[in-house]
């Protein structure tokens, strides 16, 4: 299994990689694996879904002064 500090830094790269889509990006990659019945896979992808929500709701909102 992918330790928690590899799913974070996974959820970090999607994120600089593909912004606010980064959850879209993952959740489809997710079903992808899913339909492709790789449960492993899929469990991984929920998990970095959950940090992409969590950076998201930590992030300032607008301009930083």
């Amino acid at each position: 299994m992918i330790d928690d500090r590899e799913i974070w830094a996974c959820a970090n790269l999607l994120l600089k990689q593909h912004g606010d889509q980064a959850w879209f990006v993952a959740a489809q990659r997710a079903d992808e694996l899913l339909a492709r019945g790789e449960m492993r896979g899929h469990s991984v992808y929920l998990r970095i879904i959950d940090r992409i929500r969590q950076l998201e709701t930590q992030a300032p909102a607008g301009a930083v002064h």
